[in-house]
């Protein structure tokens, strides 16, 4: 009798340090990536280097490309998600050390091999932490916006860290992020056992492509949205590319505190995630996130210099809409629709589309636009002309995903 009370507290114990344990490891998981990509491209202005900013951010697509599917096979089949998330980081972090050296030495080739080995590592451990979550959380609609608000707070944390050392625009954020993967590496030993669900089962080719995942285009309301996803994720390679440069040549100061606002709003909009699912249901919701991305892109056509201030701040602000009404959302549409034994596939597929493709495409693009309309020419009007073109392609996509997503929650 003893022992069954004492179990049945263990277990209690164990539910209520649940949320928190996974709060931090998307704190720690968002605090790497945020310490470094907000200002990439300010710190390889300062090294010359401008010219490569689009380059620079497209090896994260690319590595979204190639390695999540894999990883995604290697934790539905073989491995627990913890161990995984703990090697790549661990990677990640060795890599990360040895950035500084190629941005000081101004070695273009070096530093774009350096991010593309780097992010072959980080970019599926997105896929890897939702994976743990969603595994461990029994009411996930309700409970996962709540752990993954802290990967906004680690975000935040990480941009005003940055903007208070004034480091912002030093090699020294790589170091941080370093030292801040060898800590995470170590954490992820203590997460959640998260078990391999089809493991020894017999190995198939059509498992190496991934098929189980891919299968679920077939179903035209996921197909709909893989399709909107990867268009939108455009827009949003132009953002994280090159907004800091943008607010720079606006007259802003603190580019990364400026910024880390908008990710304040993701702590308001994704704790109010919950409360609105029931109302709205995964289309509206997702709706609402695509056309916050033309909205946002507007204010800032027409938001350079001192009387458009509060234009940016607008736009700053409307991150919170953009990023969690669609991908958040879409994460715990896509955990909803996948079949118990390719979650992990079926996560990885939504990173490699958004992520990979869509950023990819988004960081080539605007790295062109930039180096056509500002690059040398700095005004309000070419940097006008730059936010108006991913303003108009996402006002089009949401028009299309109005009409060709059909799906009942």
């Amino acid at each position: 009798m003893i022992s069954t009370t004492q179990n049945t507290e263990n277990i209690a114990v164990h539910q209520r340090m649940l949320i928190p344990r996974l709060s931090l490891m998307m704190f720690m998981q968002f605090f790497i990536w945020g310490s470094w990509s907000v200002t990439l491209g300010l710190v390889m202005t300062q090294h010359n280097m401008s010219l490569l900013i689009g380059d620079a951010f497209s090896a994260g697509p690319i590595a979204s490309i190639l390695s999540p599917f894999v990883l995604g096979m290697l934790v539905d089949r073989f491995f627990p998600s913890q161990k995984v998330l703990a090697v790549m980081h661990l990677a990640g972090a060795v890599i990360l050390w040895f950035v500084p050296q190629a941005l000081i030495a101004e070695n273009g080739s070096l530093l774009i091999a350096l991010l593309f080995g780097y992010t072959l590592c980080y970019m599926p451990t997105l896929a890897l932490t939702n994976n743990i979550a969603f595994h461990s959380l029994a009411n996930s609609d309700k409970s996962f916006p709540v752990v993954r608000v802290f990967g906004t707070i680690g975000w935040i944390v990480a941009g005003i860290f940055i903007g208070v050392t004034g480091i912002s625009a030093s090699v020294s954020i790589f170091s941080v992020a370093a030292i801040c993967s060898v800590i995470l590496a170590v954490y992820s030993l203590t997460l959640p056992h998260t078990p391999a669900p089809a493991k020894g089962l017999p190995l198939k080719v059509r498992d190496l492509f991934c098929a189980d995942a891919f299968a679920l285009l077939k179903t035209r309301h996921f197909f709909v949205f893989a399709l909107c996803a990867t268009l939108i994720s455009i827009p949003l390679g132009t953002y994280y590319a090159f907004t800091a440069s943008w607010l720079a040549d606006a007259g802003v100061e603190n580019v990364s505190t400026l910024m880390s606002f908008g990710q304040m709003s993701e702590i308001f909009f994704m704790l109010v995630i919950p409360l609105l699912f029931r109302r709205l249901g995964v289309k509206y919701m997702l709706l609402i996130g695509m056309f916050a991305w033309f909205v946002r892109y507007a204010l800032f056509a027409m938001g350079m210099g001192e009387e458009g201030r509060l234009l940016i701040y607008l736009g700053i602000l409307l991150h919170g809409v953009c990023y969690d009404f669609f991908f958040v959302v879409g994460f715990i549409y896509t955990d909803r629709i996948a079949g118990d034994k390719v979650k992990g596939q079926a996560q990885s597929m939504v990173v490699m589309f958004t992520y990979g493709i869509g950023m990819l495409l988004g960081s080539q693009i605007s790295g062109a636009l930039y180096n056509n309309l500002v690059a040398g020419q700095v005004s309000a009007q070419n940097w006008a002309l730059f936010w108006w073109i991913p303003a108009v392609a996402a006002a089009v996509i949401t028009v299309i995903f109005f009409f060709s997503f059909k799906y009942r929650d």
